[in-house]
């Protein structure tokens, strides 16, 4: 039996499920719920087997959750505008202009993720979001480096296809 200590995984790993979330969902709200649902669903994987990486593992859970928000975003609010937060801080960096184009496009990647199917999801995720390589994906994912290569050639053109069409 493998015994667990939550606390410590949540101060080790807590950063980087809600980074995921948050980059994904571009909500505080809906990234809160996700966090939750991670650590959740983290638990009873732990359960029921061992976990090798809890790293992996998390990343992968919160990168799954956020898609399936995203889904269920996209297919309930066709006509609603996005819920994004707005942080109203003055700042040296872009100006109002560029903020709205970078807002634009990141909907747009959040609009064109939601298409994708689960596995591209989240090898495209966590490669391009979270930088993590082709070995960590395939072991938390439990695939071969080669089959994490075809999913993540294959979400990027979908991807280019999608955002070039919209």
């Amino acid at each position: 039996m493998q015994v667990t200590d939550w606390r410590l995984i949540v101060d080790k790993h807590g950063r980087a499920v809600w980074e995921t979330a948050y980059r994904l969902l571009g909500n505080q709200a809906d990234a809160a719920d996700c966090f939750q649902e991670t650590f959740i669903s983290a638990l009873e994987v732990s359960k029921r087997q061992r976990v090798r990486s809890f790293s992996a593992l998390l990343v992968r859970i919160a990168t799954s959750r956020a898609i399936d928000q995203l889904r269920e975003r996209y297919r309930h609010s066709k006509h609603r505008e996005e819920a994004v937060d707005l942080i109203l801080v003055p700042s040296r960096g872009p100006g109002p202009i560029e903020q709205v184009q970078v807002q634009e496009l990141t909907g747009r990647l959040r609009k064109a993720l939601s298409h994708l199917g689960p596995q591209e999801a989240q090898v495209f995720c966590m490669h391009c979001l979270n930088d993590m390589s082709y070995r960590q994906i395939a072991k938390g994912l439990g695939l071969q480096t080669s089959t994490v290569g075809v999913l993540l050639h294959r979400a990027r053109r979908k991807l280019q296809d999608f955002l070039k069409v919209t």
